[in-house]
């Protein structure tokens, strides 16, 4: 899928409060210092031309994915929406599955991994320690092993908590570096710069409707 591909041809769910959509590797969620446009401008103008709003168009960003990650990213249409999807965020309330495709099967097939992890501000690297220390956050994440692929093998991970680059930082330190993540140890980089990893699946209660969602994109990591 090219980064030209439309907003519209993304969506994966929406209503009232909520739009859900697959963010392409290299897109940012939230400006930064690159000046690229972010994808929550794009889902902005988007819900403008849809809708004909005039004036500005309200877009709460809930959580973020890295910039060479592809996958389910989560925006609030209202404030109410944004408040309430916040406090499902801070209290846990939602469960959070990615794939990642790995240069290394790993030498136990399930297992949940536990660390203390540690933002490098200079390198924007995480470091990962064994046991606690100051400055370090625990970090926990469940990881399955799914299926071998042609010279890599994929991973089903779900992340407990959201710690910066968490699930590449965690794997490397399990042995089993994910496929183009030169940062976190990979052997050779992918030739669209981005890394082979995907959030998958989001499984939460709406928290204005009160039913459960669950949103998984329809587009595969190969």
């Amino acid at each position: 899928m090219e980064a030209t591909t439309p907003i519209s041809e993304r969506i994966l769910y929406e209503d009232n409060h909520l739009i859900i959509v697959h963010k392409l590797s290299g897109e940012i969620v939230q400006a930064d210092k690159t000046g690229d446009e972010p994808l929550s401008e794009k889902v902005r103008a988007f819900l403008k031309e849809k809708y004909h709003k005039p004036g500005n168009v309200f877009v709460g960003i809930v959580h973020r994915i890295d910039r060479p990650v592809s996958g389910v990213v989560i925006f609030a249409k209202t404030s109410k929406g944004l408040f309430r999807l916040n406090e499902v965020f801070k209290n846990r309330k939602i469960r959070k599955f990615y794939h990642a495709l790995v240069e290394n099967k790993p030498e136990i097939e399930e297992q949940v991994l536990e660390h203390f992890i540690k933002k490098n501000e200079k390198l924007n690297r995480s470091i990962i320690s064994n046991v606690p220390k100051e400055g370090y956050l625990s970090a926990s994440l469940h990881y399955k092993y799914l299926e071998p692929t042609k010279n890599y093998h994929l991973l089903e991970v779900e992340l407990f908590t959201g710690r910066h680059h968490q699930i590449r930082a965690q794997l490397a330190a399990n042995g089993t570096c994910i496929k183009g993540d030169l940062k976190y140890g990979a052997r050779r980089s992918n030739s669209d710069g981005s890394i082979s990893l995907q959030a998958q699946k989001v499984i939460f209660e709406h928290p204005i409707a009160n039913k459960i969602v669950e949103v998984r994109t329809v587009r595969g990591l190969f």
